[in-house]
């Protein structure tokens, strides 16, 4: 497997990153463009597709591997339906791109393709029980049990911010309340950071939404704790607290070596992370609490187009 080249994608909202990477994970070439999801299903498809030559021109690929926010069929690469991705219902991603470049193309869940990244390129390398959990706008997962990526009966499992933590909770965008996505991402901390200042709340997190148009973002909240601001490190440490509930769930119900959490929210790290821990301790079966760590993922942004590369060498090696 060593001679082979893989283009690996990760589709997101907002950018469509494409990489060119040998079978260890060596990125040797990158493009990057903006999805401009609004323009629908086949406008974001064509620059996928310029981004895959952009990347492979002059090269003999092996496969493509791409990954996705939504629900996917795993079996013939049909996107069923992506939040981020307006319009993207039973779309035949795998039937176009393998029509367009002439190249197996294999599709899965960002998420799921950012935990086999770890597991074959990064942290979780020799660790058969892994949790990966990415938390950013919203909070999404891929779980590896016995070595192998567990995708469910029908390809959807690891919706782990989907889980319910408090039935009369603030509402999630996808239509229940009290959801993990709803109460522990970086969305929930913004929406919480934005009632307290409402609420009269002295603080200094406004002074950091101005480079974001005077909008109060995550990170703008974590640079105010940086700085000392008490309400800031307040909302990051309840934000750990709920982190902590979540993981503590998936702790006993999984009994894995270790959980990956990625995502731009994991940047804050150990300031989100400690309380995160602490909670997991004293929640979680004391068992099951020791056997676990949890830990930062080493790849960072690279985990997403990098698990695309790996989603498709694990299918060549089938």
């Amino acid at each position: 497997m060593k001679d082979k080249l893989i283009v690996g994608v990760d589709l997101g909202g907002t950018k469509i990153d494409a990489v060119l990477s040998d079978s260890c994970g060596n990125i040797k070439k990158r493009e990057l463009k903006e999805t401009r999801a609004g323009e629908g299903p086949n406008a974001v498809i064509k620059r996928i597709v310029d981004a895959i030559k952009a990347v492979s021109s002059n090269y003999k690929l092996a496969a493509v591997g791409i990954g996705a926010a939504g629900i996917i069929d795993v079996k013939t690469g049909l996107i069923t339906f992506s939040p981020n991705l307006p319009g993207w219902r039973n779309i035949k991603l795998k039937d176009i791109l393998e029509r367009e470049l002439g190249v197996k193309t294999f599709v899965d869940n960002d998420a799921t393709v950012a935990a086999l990244a770890e597991h074959i390129f990064g942290i979780a390398v020799g660790c058969d029980h892994v949790v990966y959990v990415s938390v950013g706008t919203g909070i999404g997962g891929g779980i590896i049990m016995n070595g192998q990526i567990y995708r469910g009966i029908c390809g959807s499992a690891g919706e782990i911010g989907h889980m319910i933590i408090d039935i009369n909770g603030p509402l999630c965008g996808c239509g229940n309340k009290g959801c993990w996505e709803a109460l522990a991402s970086g969305t929930a901390l913004e929406r919480e950071a934005t009632a307290k200042i409402a609420e009269g709340v002295k603080t200094s997190i406004p002074k950091y939404a101005k480079e974001s148009g005077n909008k109060i973002t995550a990170k703008g909240i974590y640079l105010a704790a940086q700085d000392g601001d008490r309400l800031a490190k307040e909302l990051i440490e309840q934000l750990g607290y709920y982190l902590g509930v979540g993981l503590a769930n998936l702790v006993n119900i999984f009994n894995p070596q270790l959980v990956v959490i990625g995502g731009g929210v994991s940047r804050m790290g150990d300031m989100l992370l400690n309380p995160a821990r602490k909670t997991v301790r004293e929640r979680a079966f004391e068992l099951s609490a020791k056997a676990a760590r949890v830990e930062i993922s080493s790849l960072g942004y690279d985990a997403g187009p990098l698990g695309a590369v790996a989603l498709a060498l694990s299918e060549l090696s089938r």
